[in-house]
């Protein structure tokens, strides 16, 4: 299987794709590189509807161009599911018709919560590992899949502190999952960063997650405070455990789309694709049964 067929990522307007290959993250300060790749460099692109709705001009000229290239996901950032707040039942409206009309293939969004009813904490902030937030998270989830018409994928987040908890995290996001019945969005840094920060087993938890739940992999890069502290900025290349949890990944998973997380100190283009090329290289190396 060509990691480049996108037979597989067909836009269907209910969502119920899910992307193939390797893609990367759709950032304005890539914009005009990325108007200029070959359709064949990227499988897919990933964007925050919430940069993107509404908006009109050259960024909207040349937002349309891009739709037209490559098969779109998107990951939202402000939706704050675990939010106290009641839900941004307008904004999901929204968020609605710009995936239909784009034809998205999957709509992810975070773990946390990065509101409250005074307002937006502009940070993603850690859910409380309690049977108490799996009931409030599956019913966040559940109404958002009503509202949207389509299954979400979550994504379990970097963290930096852990309040209130009284279950492993891996078993707080499997609860969470089955009581919502949704699909997650697995991130391979995300993973590792925490299992460095809290002393867990990275390649354990890896293992312990559903396959068939799996909708999508993310993979990034991440800093380096101390030896006992990382911090998961997007801003740096894919470090070489990262990169071993996404060959593990595959093997033990099944050959999922990859995204390419990059969101500041942009190298140049051809670095990027370097990693792209890295994510497919792992994908073609999988055993073939592995190819989900």
């Amino acid at each position: 299987m060509s990691t480049n067929d996108k037979s597989a990522n067909d836009k269907t307007p209910n969502g119920s794709g899910r992307p193939t290959g390797a893609g990367l993250g759709l950032r304005r300060g890539l914009l005009s590189q990325l108007l200029e790749l070959p359709p064949q460099d990227l499988d897919f692109l990933e964007l925050a509807p919430e940069n993107w709705i509404a908006v009109g001009g050259a960024y909207g000229r040349q937002f349309r161009a891009l739709t037209e290239r490559f098969a779109l996901v998107c990951h939202g950032l402000s939706l704050s599911i675990g939010s106290p707040a009641p839900l941004d039942t307008q904004f999901l409206k929204q968020v609605k018709q710009f995936l239909d009309e784009h034809k998205v293939l999957t709509f992810s969004e975070h773990l946390s919560f990065c509101s409250d009813d005074k307002g937006h904490l502009y940070d993603l902030m850690p859910m409380p590992f309690t049977e108490e937030a799996v009931t409030y998270l599956a019913g966040r989830i559940t109404q958002v899949q009503d509202l949207l018409e389509r299954r979400i994928a979550i994504e379990h987040i970097s963290y930096y502190a852990a309040p209130g908890q009284q279950m492993s995290e891996i078993d707080f996001l499997c609860a969470v999952l089955e009581a919502a019945d949704c699909d997650l969005l697995l991130d391979v840094n995300n993973i590792y960063v925490n299992s460095i920060n809290f002393g867990y087993n990275a390649s354990k938890f890896l293992s312990a997650l559903p396959s068939e739940r799996i909708s999508y992999i993310h993979t990034a890069g991440h800093y380096q405070e101390a030896v006992d502290l990382l911090i998961d900025t997007h801003g740096s290349a894919v470090s070489d455990p990262v990169w071993a949890l996404l060959q593990q990944a595959y093997a033990e998973h099944g050959v999922r789309g990859t995204l390419l997380e990059r969101d500041f100190n942009f190298p140049p283009m051809s670095d990027l694709l370097a990693e792209i090329q890295q994510i497919r290289h792992l994908q073609q190396a999988a055993p073939a049964e592995q190819y989900a």
